[in-house]
């Protein structure tokens, strides 16, 4: 690992073996993604081909030890793949984020050596995951979530619905959230382990979405779900923390996404002005259109460092949630900026289906909504200023 620097040149300087995971990842997304974003986005449909792939690829274990099947990597390394990823389909980078910052690192840091010997083998070759935390009343205020479990001995009973689970269509491990005693409130709730087998257990509707068409976002139903006593994830009444460490690092996973879909959109841009005349010259060669290309290019950067910044903090173990939750919804805010200029850029042919442009736009907004809505970034922040 390369010194952590407070200068920004040092945040984008690669190590060798990161500049070729990044290349790797590039060469992957230009290849075997692609090619079928507009028939995905279309259909609301993620290529059953791809997510095995990010198996293959060695994307979905990037945290995960070397003795599990994962690459031993580091979040730095994640938020390049996401980045990349991002650059050309946000949903496919959904999929590698959601399943590397949440669930995995969940059970990395949570999860007893047994559980880890359990599942990280399955979880960084085939089975896909996903976090479930969301309900129907319980969005911000993520503590007043309703589903309820109930130890029976041997095992648990989870009855609830969950809303708005990123995976929820492929996935087939599930960690969720449930209150085990709702007389002490938020201390009640516990996390666990559930598979997409267990008696109980069903995947509901899944959502017909504006962005990010192509990654699932579905209802969860437990009913009197059957989950063993093994499968509770960390102590019981501690799911609390869990979700909140858990979503800090997932913070800089959305960031990087928002990184990368602004690069996209920018890139095609700038592309397009180059091509596009009138009044008899590129539309690139007017001082304005450069003006504006050089202000989406320096926030770009901005948020770029950011998130960097963020993932190396974490890497070397320092204190790194403010600077997650700045980088969340400074990136966040920047995509939604960029994506929407981009698609000016464009002009008419910006709104049209035919080009990139509505589409980065539609998947930037996203972005202020998932993770934690910019308001709850912005009270993260301040607590951290004022305590």
């Amino acid at each position: 690992m390369q010194d952590v620097s407070t200068a920004p040149q040092a945040l984008t300087m690669l190590s060798e073996e990161e500049a070729m995971f990044r290349d790797a990842v590039r060469d992957f997304a230009e290849t075997e993604v692609r090619p079928h974003v507009s028939e995905m986005d279309e259909a609301a449909h993620f290529n059953d081909d791809i997510i095995p792939k990010f198996f293959e690829l060695g994307l979905m274990g990037i945290e995960v030890p070397e003795r599990w099947g994962g690459a031993d990597g580091s979040i730095f390394m994640a938020a390049l793949a996401i980045e990349e990823l991002a650059r050309v389909d946000a949903s496919a980078a959904i999929y590698v984020d959601v399943h590397n910052t949440l669930v995995n690192n969940a059970v990395l840091r949570w999860a007893s050596e047994e559980q880890k010997a359990r599942y990280f083998p399955r979880l960084t070759s085939a089975l896909l995951g996903a976090f479930a935390l969301s309900e129907p009343g319980s969005g911000s205020d993520a503590f007043a979530l309703a589903t309820r479990a109930e130890s029976k001995g041997d095992h648990w009973e989870l009855t609830g619905r969950k809303f708005w689970i990123t995976n929820g269509a492929e996935a087939g491990f599930f960690i969720v959230f449930a209150n085990a005693d709702f007389s002490k409130g938020y201390k009640g709730i516990t996390a666990f382990m559930v598979e997409r087998g267990f008696e109980g257990f069903s995947v509901g509707r899944k959502e017909n979405k504006l962005g990010i068409r192509a990654s699932s976002t579905t209802e969860l139903i437990l009913e009197q779900c059957r989950v063993p006593n093994e499968n509770v994830l960390g102590p019981v009444g501690q799911g609390y923390r869990i979700s909140i460490e858990t979503l800090n690092e997932g913070r800089i996973g959305i960031g990087a996404q928002m990184i990368g879909v602004a690069r996209g959109a920018l890139e095609a841009a700038t592309s397009y002005v180059k091509e596009r005349k009138q009044f008899g010259k590129a539309i690139a060669d007017f001082q304005a259109v450069q003006f504006q290309l050089a202000q989406l290019a320096t926030d770009l950067e901005a948020a770029r460092l950011m998130v960097y910044n963020a993932a190396r903090l974490k890497d070397s173990g320092q204190p790194f949630a403010q600077e997650a939750a700045m980088a969340k919804l400074f990136s966040s805010q920047m995509a939604d900026r960029t994506t929407s200029k981009c698609l000016e850029l464009f002009g008419g042919y910006g709104y049209s289906k035919e080009y990139p442009a509505e589409k980065f736009y539609r998947d930037a907004k996203i972005g202020t909504i998932y993770e934690g809505t910019s308001n709850m970034q912005l009270q993260t922040i301040a607590k951290a200023m004022l305590r």
